[in-house]
């Protein structure tokens, strides 16, 4: 008998309701979603909302900003220091070289407007950035003043980068300038010649003694001071003259290093070429030895016009005869001093002379001398000497074999007149030498009667 179920009743839950299916069964499948029938909408389901993010405060957040600030920066800057190196290393914009002067006491500024205006660079900006770099570096570096820009007369060469234009403006390195004095100058020459010189700069407080400087080729930078390089030239003559003294012949009849500057600037005078300086200083020594006058005319002409050099006209009878503290002539030894600075060939000959026994010499004709160990084989030579000045006398000079005007004469060991060189202006190369009459009252090809009489003839 079939049952009908009771309106009013309640739902059994132990029993599934009618069309609902049976329970959901636990596992994959029954998570499976079930296909939707026919004609049945289908159901969207919202998807969740996303997590929301924790705001970064604090230090957390100042440190997160600080570093990708510094990573821009970094880029930044690796792209700065690319670009920055590149133009630095790419060739510059002379065509030719080019000689620069940057004066003393430019400041970086100052540096950069010169490098712009004289064409050697395009970027001032990056120039004065750069000098500016190495001028703070090198406060904190042990090698600072090699670091920084200085002063000078620079060569840049074409198409120099400015990589190159800052290693040359920070390492020195300007232009070096010869400057020759020629040995057999006085003194008070040399500070003539110096204070000439556009090169130097300053003043030169006092003339140095003489003697006192080495003739030599120096080598210096533009705006090098005059006392600089007299001190240097100073400096070199007491190293050479030290050298020489301690190498000297041990029987040359020389007190101290002064003696030896003293003969050897006489020496200096009396020739020019470097083989008969030897000689000429043995003729000197043997005079030295028999007490003989060394009778040598550039010992007149300095007692007469001192440092000045030159007397300007040839040696009369009266200049020979007139007694000064350093004519050869009418004092019985070497001068109180060196009439001139010799150079360091003189200064070598006369610490080691040769070994001879000539007394006398004249000029020969040659550019050189004539020696004699005798007075009448000096005579002869004398005579030989005087044919030549005839000789001479009656053919033209050609251009430039013109004797110089006023031109002192030099004299052999006895007084006769022989040629004197001076006025040459390179220390290597000297004019031919120029001659002059006999002082009045000695004849041609003999000894002064003064000195003849009192110097004894040699054994």
């Amino acid at each position: 008998m079939t049952s009908t179920p009771d309106p009013n009743s309640k739902p059994d839950p132990s029993r599934p309701e009618a069309g609902k299916g049976e329970p959901e069964k636990a596992g994959w499948l029954a998570r499976k979603r079930a296909r939707p029938g026919a004609g049945e909408a289908v159901k969207a389901e919202p998807a969740p909302p996303p997590p929301r993010k924790k705001r970064k405060t604090g230090i957390t957040a100042l440190f997160s900003g600080l570093m990708t600030a510094a990573v821009f920066l970094l880029v930044a800057v690796f792209a700065g220091v690319t670009l920055a190196h590149r133009e630095f290393s790419e060739p510059g914009p002379l065509q030719t070289d080019k000689v620069v002067i940057i004066e003393r006491g430019s400041t970086t500024e100052d540096i950069v407007e010169t490098l712009t205006r004289e064409g050697v660079v395009t970027r001032p900006s990056l120039l004065w950035a750069v000098l500016l770099w190495r001028d703070i570096s090198s406060k904190f570096s042990s090698e600072g003043a090699n670091r920084r820009a200085k002063s000078g007369e620079y060569l840049f060469r074409q198409s120099a980068s400015m990589s190159e234009v800052v290693d040359v403006i920070t390492s020195g390195r300007s232009i070096q300038h010869a400057i020759t004095i020629p040995e057999g100058l006085t003194s008070e020459q040399i500070v003539e010649r110096l204070m000439q010189n556009e090169l130097l700069t300053g003043e030169i407080e006092s003339i140095p003694a003489e003697g006192a400087l080495l003739p030599d080729t120096y080598r210096i930078s533009r705006g090098t001071s005059r006392e600089a390089l007299i001190a240097r030239m100073a400096s070199e003559q007491r190293r050479v003259l030290n050298e020489i003294w301690s190498r000297r012949a041990k029987d040359i009849p020389l007190r101290n290093p002064r003696e030896l500057v003293t003969l050897a600037s006489i020496v200096e005078k009396e020739t020019g070429r470097a083989d008969e300086r030897p000689r000429v200083a043995s003729v000197f020594y043997n005079r030295l030895e028999k007490k003989m006058r060394l009778q040598s005319d550039p010992t007149i002409i300095y007692g007469l016009v001192g440092g000045k050099g030159s007397l300007g006209r040839p040696i009369s009878r009266a200049d020979i005869d007139r007694p000064t503290a350093y004519n050869t002539y009418t004092i019985p030894a070497l001068p109180p001093g060196p009439i001139a600075n010799p150079g360091r060939a003189a200064m070598e000959a006369t610490a080691n002379p040769s070994r001879t026994r000539d007394f006398y010499f004249v000029a020969d004709g040659t550019g050189g001398h004539a020696f004699a160990e005798t007075l009448e084989q000096h005579n002869r030579n004398v005579a030989r000497w005087r044919q030549i000045e005839s000789m001479r006398a009656a053919i033209p000079a050609a251009p430039g074999l013109q004797p110089v005007p006023g031109a002192p004469a030099a004299a052999s060991a006895d007084g006769a007149t022989a040629p004197q060189v001076q006025g040459f202006s390179q220390p290597d190369r000297r004019p031919g030498q120029v001659t002059t009459p006999a002082p009045a009252g000695r004849p041609a090809g003999t000894p002064d009667p003064p000195a003849a009489r009192a110097a004894p003839q040699p054994n």
